[in-house]
């Protein structure tokens, strides 16, 4: 069975930093398909509440960020070849969520808004 396994989550203080994974475990290595970052806020106006943070492809390695983050928080893959990291810097309030990590099996990011395959989630919350 095919899997996406995210960790990592915590407690964080405004400003500092949180270092997310995900691993895949199943018959499939993570190197070889494009990568998404999701945070999901519950209690947020409809359709607002899951947002895209950034996608990694596999096709040539490059990353995308959504506005709200980039600039802080970096996509990058594992030596290891099956595990992609969420590096979150300068952590806000409004960057508590649950994060997610997601796949289509492709290898490219143009619509990573779409993937579909999910893992269980990490939470984060930056509090004082």
């Amino acid at each position: 069975q095919v899997q996406l396994v995210e960790s990592g989550g915590g407690l964080a203080q405004p400003g500092g930093s949180l270092r997310l994974s995900c691993a895949g475990s199943g018959f499939f290595t993570l190197d070889d398909y494009a990568i998404a970052w999701f945070r999901q806020t519950p209690g947020k106006a409809p359709g607002k509440e899951r947002e895209g943070v950034g996608c990694i492809s596999s096709s040539d390695g490059g990353t995308v960020y959504s506005d709200s983050v980039k600039g802080r928080f970096t996509i990058s893959r594992g030596d290891d070849k099956n595990t992609v990291y969420l590096e979150m810097n300068s952590l806000k309030p409004e960057d508590t969520a649950v994060y997610y990590c997601s796949t289509d099996f492709g290898r490219s990011c143009d619509y990573y808004s779409e993937f579909e395959h999910w893992g269980q989630g990490t939470p984060v919350t930056v509090s004082p």
